[in-house]
């Protein structure tokens, strides 16, 4: 990729963080936050998410390269950078994001593999959703769960994309949002931030596991 593509991609990914505080505030305060979770506090400096949101699609343009699914990728992306934060305020992924989400994968995915004639790789990318949704459907059904079917819908969502790159990124994505949210919840305990019946998203996580399954693979 050229250095111009890869300015253009940073400073569209810019441009996406200075958008994502007002979307995200529309949909989370269409729901109350639970009284039980603390929450973060709200974040003031204006330029924290066009950094966020750069480095984001910078790291995914730097990972997949020319692959012809790209524009696919970042646009997953930006959905996921406000399903994240309406996660974080209200414990909410939305249904409208997510199936946004699914269908900018399914219809971007689809005609990137139409367009480079690799059907099998759309093959792979509805089987990453399939494996992704039983996964956690599975999660979710297990006794003192506390995996929502928003985390199950967004999981299946994020399988497409993970499994359009193929196996090793696909297992990645499903267990590094798992070991990255364990490693979070013990951080908070063991510093008494929250308590062990604390309700905490599991959303973000699912979101950075999947963006770093992309870029180790």
């Amino acid at each position: 990729m050229s250095a111009a593509a890869l300015v253009s991609i940073a400073l569209l990914g810019a441009f996406v963080g200075l958008v994502v505080p007002s979307v995200s505030w529309r949909f989370a305060t269409a729901d109350a936050r639970p009284p039980a979770f603390p929450g973060p506090r709200p974040i003031r400096r204006q330029w924290v998410d066009p950094m966020v949101a750069t480095s984001v699609f910078v790291g995914l343009a730097v990972a997949v390269g020319d692959d012809p699914a790209l524009p696919v990728f970042l646009a997953v992306a930006a959905v996921g950078l406000v399903l994240a934060r309406v996660d974080l305020a209200c414990l909410r992924l939305p249904d409208p994001l997510v199936l946004a989400a699914g269908l900018l994968a399914c219809g971007g995915l689809t005609a990137a593999a139409l367009l480079s004639g690799t059907a099998g790789r759309l093959l792979g990318a509805l089987g990453g959703a399939i494996v992704a949704a039983a996964a956690h459907v599975l999660l979710a059904l297990l006794p003192g769960s506390r995996l929502g079917f928003g985390d199950v819908k967004l999981a299946a969502v994020l399988g497409l994309p993970l499994g359009w790159l193929g196996r090793d990124a696909l297992l990645a994505g499903l267990l590094l949002p798992h070991l990255l949210h364990g490693g979070l919840v013990l951080g908070l305990l063991a510093a008494r931030r929250v308590r062990r019946h604390t309700l905490l998203p599991l959303g973000p996580a699912l979101l950075v596991g999947a963006w770093l399954a992309v870029l180790l693979d």
